[in-house]
């Protein structure tokens, strides 16, 4: 059975003995359990720079694990803490339409005036395992602290907020050396950050990948034995030719009864009245550049829709393949400056790594 992003905190509460919870993953027994994230650190991109990480790369590794799709930040680590899939969470991705306004919500800067709590209403599998006498915590960047994104993914979960990876080292030895029975998450940020910069086969991005590689070495080192490293992603990462970078506001006729463009580069929501036609036309134009869907094909991807939060969802979506991506200079100007890229259906996309230490 293939395990995906949402398993993670289920698997580890059951493996720890908590009620109505199961271990998908078949996790080693253990007192407790740090699940490290590294943003963008896919399971075939670290394969593909394994020498650059040598700890990692030595680590036992659940086979066949898969992020959700759309194959993104947001979306991935709300289906981490909620232990549901986006069918049913509705962070639909990057950027998504709110149905009441018509509005589009950025959900990193969450720039519209929306509660977060309202708009993500699932439970955090963390705060489940909290009632069941587990001591879960969450070790992130102090400045996330109180963001839309936080409160989506990580509520109601003592939030410890760190300013340097030697500080978010003393932090997880504290949390996993005291007594009882720890869960712990903790999240790295800048290889994600520098991949989208300089691209995920880049010198920089190498050099990130080793950092990340020794200060995980070292936290496995310092951790107490009866405490098990488990180290992950919520996507991988493609670099993407100027070649690939398709400029729909050069073709109006795509845009014909298109009322919202949303999502990312590699994998956009249309919402329009008429999706039959918008999916035809796009289909024309694109090819085998991208497969497009109309949302209610996309069950395999999104899982189950829950109608509360369908609308979120493109009525027509579209999902780059090899080196394409929809770009739109008017709308989202910013993505034409990045050199990495993630969010699609690709095996590099979605194959995330479980690495057992």
């Amino acid at each position: 059975m293939t395990a995906r992003i949402h398993d993670f905190w289920p698997s580890v509460g059951a493996a720890m003995g908590v009620d109505g919870l199961v271990d998908v993953v078949g996790l080693p027994p253990a007192r407790g359990y740090v699940l490290f994230l590294v943003d963008g650190l896919g399971e075939v991109n670290l394969r593909e720079h394994a020498q650059h990480a040598p700890f990692l790369s030595g680590l036992d590794a659940v086979p066949d694990v898969r992020s959700n799709v759309p194959s993104t930040t947001v979306t991935s680590l709300t289906s981490l803490g909620t232990g549901v899939r986006p069918g049913q969470h509705g962070v639909a991705g990057y950027t998504v339409r709110v149905p009441e306004t018509g509005e589009r919500l950025n959900s990193i800067q969450w720039d519209q005036p929306l509660d977060p709590r309202a708009w993500q209403a699932h439970p955090m599998v963390l705060a489940q395992m909290a009632r069941a006498g587990v001591a879960v915590a969450a070790v992130n960047e102090a400045r996330f602290a109180g963001s839309g994104l936080t409160a989506c993914s990580q509520r109601d979960v003592p939030y410890h907020g760190v300013t340097s990876t030697w500080e978010r080292h003393d932090v997880l030895l504290d949390l996993a050396e005291a007594a009882g029975r720890p869960a712990v998450y903790a999240y790295e940020s800048h290889l994600d950050h520098t991949g989208h910069q300089h691209g995920c086969t880049s010198p920089q991005w190498r050099d990130v990948l080793s950092r990340v590689d020794t200060d995980l070495a070292r936290l496995r080192a310092d951790l107490p034995e009866d405490v098990r490293l488990l180290v992950t992603a919520d996507h991988g990462m493609i670099d993407l030719p100027r070649d690939g970078r398709f400029d729909v506001d050069e073709h109006p006729r795509l845009l014909d009864g298109v009322e919202l463009i949303a999502g990312e580069a590699r994998f956009r929501h249309l919402h329009t009245a008429t999706p039959e036609l918008v999916a035809d036309r796009w289909r024309e134009e694109l090819g085998d550049r991208a497969e497009v869907r109309l949302r209610a094909e996309c069950e395999e991807w999104f899982g189950p829709l829950d109608p509360a939060v369908a609308g979120r969802f493109g009525d027509v979506v579209v999902a780059a393949r090899g080196d394409f991506a929809v770009f739109s200079s008017r709308e989202f100007a910013r993505e034409m400056e990045m050199v990495g890229f993630h969010g699609s259906t690709s095996e590099t996309e979605t194959r995330i790594p479980l690495l057992i230490g």
